[in-house]
């Protein structure tokens, strides 16, 4: 493991995040002003965030931490963190008990801590070519729930994408344990794309991301707090944090992306993530797709690019 990278990568990454977060306070008005292509690589940001945090916790799983004590501290960092900045206001407090946001937080609960106990035994690779169910969980709910409009363009830019993760991940392994969590997950968080979909527009980014927040952070309190390890370094401290904001930014920007880009379109840049889990995968664990994953990969950023460019045009 490339221990130094690691820690360069994540200093550069907390640097960004942070930045990227603040400047997304005025929420309703910038992404309305953007182009299909501006909000896309704006998402294209937010999922890699998503990979960042998931990458540290997969360090930390393996360092020995248990998952779901990952998953709880990602939630409760991220909440005592970003609490203060969400624009609170008395009128808004009972948005926490609100069905439709406790709904939509367990959706992500679940997704977190099924992927984070899948890439304890799973490769990176692996664990999001699985998790790519999610996509398409999202563009059939998208059409059917939220009666978005489905076009032959779109369902082949999904297919085209999805054609690229089988080549990354090479159908034919065997579904273990570990892969159907990370399919479970993706189910999830498919889910959980819909539902950030059909609330943005009732409900500010911010809110949904506190909402979202301390629901997990409640969720989740009793298994992690059962399993809290000893910390052996500033470094674990640190991986920790990492975790935690890198999956509140990215989540956060996919909010004020989603009140722009639909569900059906939104759908394949988040198969961007698979991108950066393999660059992350070389760098931190000395890992490298071969010549045929390297041709999913760019079957993946040609699905991504021709929806946008699809959307442009009806736009």
């Amino acid at each position: 493991m490339r221990r130094g990278a690691l820690g360069g990568i994540f200093k550069l990454f907390l640097q960004s995040a942070l930045v990227g977060a603040l400047r997304t306070r005025h929420e309703t008005g910038v992404m309305a002003k953007n182009s299909y292509l501006a909000a896309g690589a704006f998402a294209v940001f937010g999922v890699t965030c998503v990979v960042v945090g998931d990458t540290a916790g997969k360090v930390l799983v393996q360092d020995g931490v248990t998952p779901l004590f990952v998953a709880w501290t990602r939630f409760a960092i991220a909440a005592v963190l970003i609490l203060p900045l969400s624009g609170l206001v008395r009128d808004e407090v009972p948005a926490f008990w609100d069905w439709r946001l406790v709904m939509r937080a367990l959706f992500v609960v679940a997704g977190i801590s099924c992927i984070l106990t899948a890439l304890r035994t799973e490769t990176i690779a692996n664990v999001f070519g699985a998790f790519f169910i999610g996509p398409v969980v999202a563009f059939v709910l998208g059409a059917l729930i939220l009666r978005e409009g489905v076009t032959v363009a779109r369902a082949l830019a999904l297919a085209v994408g999805f054609a690229g993760v089988m080549l990354v991940v090479k159908p034919g392994f065997g579904m273990t344990p570990g892969l159907g969590l990370a399919v479970l997950a993706g189910v999830s968080y498919g889910c959980y794309l819909v539902a950030t979909r059909w609330l943005a527009p009732m409900f500010r980014p911010r809110l949904m991301l506190a909402t979202q927040l301390v629901v997990g952070a409640v969720a989740l309190a009793p298994l992690g707090l059962a399993a809290v390890p000893a910390v052996s370094s500033w470094a674990m401290v640190g991986l920790l944090v990492l975790s935690a904001l890198g999956s509140a930014a990215g989540n956060f920007v996919l909010v004020t992306v989603s009140r722009t880009l639909p569900a059906g379109i939104l759908a394949p840049l988040v198969y961007s993530q698979l991108i950066s889990a393999t660059i992350l995968g070389w760098l931190v664990f000395g890992d490298w797709p071969d010549a045929v994953a390297l041709s999913g990969l760019v079957l993946i950023l040609a699905s991504g690019m021709a929806s946008l460019m699809f959307a442009q045009r009806r736009g």
